[in-house]
């Protein structure tokens, strides 16, 4: 059964809109996989504008394209999914905010780098917000916080380009069971375990969570928009 949905329009710097999206309860990721590609082709096409959409999955585990299969055990024998992202293995579940992103780069700089940079400084924004001191790590995926053993990854990043229109996005772990995560190697790094905002401490909701994405979603428009040309 699917999810109920709110929507309602977010302005871009350039005049148009985007829809901004919030499924209650948990999507079944097949069908939000359909739906995101369905979506990304309508959007190439200049038939729906682009989309914001934030969800929950039950548990399940996802393979990036470079997946490696002895980074999965799996003991709690969650579905596994090809996602089709960059990246490796990822666990999403219930607690944890997953966004998806069907944007038109076409319009925005054709510059993948661009985009990913982008999506991480407005995640970083928005934890900020929640109090939490996120940041980048050189040679590493994701979003990190902590200092030394205390050190741990709160939010990951897979995304996939086609016809310069992106799909999949971010997750940020709000309080999601922590031990799901011992059934994979989340996106191939061992040295350093995972964190939540309930885990630190926090009691910040996923509403609390989406309303400081909205927030800092004007951040990552204009670090995304392309720089203007001089005559």
């Amino acid at each position: 059964m699917r999810a109920a949905a709110r929507t309602g329009k977010c302005p871009l710097m350039d005049g148009a809109d985007i829809e901004w999206r919030v499924s209650e309860g948990l999507t079944p990721y097949a069908e939000a996989l359909t739906e995101m590609e369905a979506r990304a082709a309508a959007v190439r096409a200049g038939e729906a504008p682009e989309l914001v959409w934030l969800l929950e999955h039950p548990p399940l585990f996802t393979a990036g394209t470079s997946a490696d299969a002895a980074e999965l055990s799996n003991p709690m024998g969650f579905p596994v999914f090809e996602a089709g992202r960059g990246g490796r293995y990822t666990y999403h579940g219930p607690g944890q905010r997953v966004g998806y992103l069907v944007l038109d780069l076409e319009r925005r700089g054709r510059d993948i780098r661009c985009f990913v940079h982008a999506l991480e400084a407005w995640m970083i924004a928005a934890l900020g917000d929640l109090d939490v001191a996120a940041r980048r790590e050189p040679g590493r995926i994701g979003i990190w916080t902590g200092e030394g053993s205390s050190e741990a990854k709160i939010g990951a990043i897979g995304v996939r380009v086609r016809r310069w229109v992106t799909m999949h996005g971010f997750s940020i772990n709000v309080a999601p069971d922590l031990s799901h995560f011992g059934g994979i190697v989340p996106c191939g790094i061992a040295e350093y375990g995972v964190t939540s905002l309930a885990a630190l401490g926090l009691n910040s909701s996923l509403s609390d969570v989406d309303s400081a994405l909205q927030r800092n979603f004007p951040l990552f428009l204009r670090l995304l928009s392309p720089a203007p040309q001089v005559a």
